[in-house]
């Protein structure tokens, strides 16, 4: 065993004592672009079931969020893994093992098999957004990140122009030509403010979306704060990590308007308008992450989150300028 596995295993049998003298397998658990690292405790006999250690830095201001929104998500009986320990000086959180299996991991499957992986993430979805804004209090909003407001939605097009416009495909984006693109940006983000916000998980993709007993569980909520619903549905709806057509999408839709009792042809309007937002902010990582920071298989994921977002804008004709920042 790795010196830094022994010493990970230590401090895991002193925070369980019961677990002193008990075989463990320790095993790193790969994945993502967060700065966490997580590892993966699997004991022998059966003398108690596999748990993970997730390790957290100071380095990002919503690795600190996700003990609170474990807790919160809890008490609104969403599916999250319980907490069996923390270690706030340490930083570490010792977490039920929600196991191996995604939603990702089905994106190959015939979608009469995946749709009721995806209707029973829409059903936890519904239950996070069935809080307002209004039920929150300022004790609440002071545990979450900052809501999506106008500034939020600006910060994610800054950060799409910046690393996937000019950084990724080399192209200016202060040329008169890309001037449309740019007030369809503002009208965007304006529009989205002023809509009425709820509870959203922020990251709500299917590798964040693990299953057990085929059922949908969540993972990845650090996020957690006031936003869209459509928000949410769009990155679930239009994961570039998956492929959604469209009659598949709308089928989704209705469900949730059905769970929720909203209107088919806003709901749609809304995500749409989402989707543009949330695909923008999503190239934009994926450029960031490939070019800056090593993880170069985030690039291969970049193809069709340009399809999306170019079927998104052939969808809404007043988001089809943006086709002058990529096409």
């Amino acid at each position: 065993m790795p010196p830094e596995h022994e010493a990970l295993l230590i401090l895991t049998r002193q925070r369980f004592p019961a677990l002193a003298d008990c075989p463990c397998e320790v095993e790193p658990i790969l994945k993502g672009g967060s700065d966490r690292r997580f590892y993966r405790f699997t004991w022998a006999g059966g003398a108690q079931p596999p748990m993970v250690l997730m390790i957290y830095t100071q380095a990002r201001r919503d690795n600190a969020r996700f003990v609170p929104a474990t807790r919160r998500l809890a008490a609104l009986g969403a599916h999250v893994p319980a907490i069996l320990g923390f270690d706030e000086q340490r930083l570490f959180v010792w977490l039920e093992d929600l196991g191996r299996d995604d939603l990702h991991s089905h994106r190959d499957d015939p979608w009469e098999a995946r749709r009721p992986l995806y209707l029973s993430a829409l059903a936890e979805a519904a239950k996070i957004h069935s809080v307002g804004e209004d039920d929150l209090t300022s004790a609440d909003i002071a545990e979450m990140e900052p809501g999506f407001d106008e500034g939020l939605y600006e910060w994610e097009q800054n950060y799409f122009l910046e690393h996937f416009v000019r950084g990724y495909l080399r192209r200016e984006t202060d040329t008169s030509e890309v001037q449309p693109a740019h007030e369809a940006l503002s009208a965007l983000r304006s529009g989205l403010a002023t809509l009425p916000r709820c509870l959203v998980h922020r990251d709500f993709q299917s590798q964040n979306i693990l299953l057990r007993d085929g059922a949908a569980w969540l993972v990845d909520y650090q996020g957690l704060r006031p936003g869209l619903a459509g928000y949410d549905l769009a990155s679930l709806l239009f994961d570039p990590y998956v492929t959604l057509g469209r009659a598949e999408r709308h089928e989704l839709l209705e469900h949730y308007a059905g769970l929720r009792g909203l209107a088919l042809p806003d709901l749609r309007g809304v995500v749409y308008q989402c989707a543009a937002q949330r695909l923008m902010q999503a190239l934009g990582a994926y450029a960031n992450l490939s070019r800056n920071q090593g993880k170069t298989h985030f690039e291969q994921h970049i193809p069709s989150g340009v399809r999306n977002l170019a079927g998104v804008c052939d969808e809404i004709p007043a988001l089809s300028p943006l086709r002058g920042f990529f096409c």
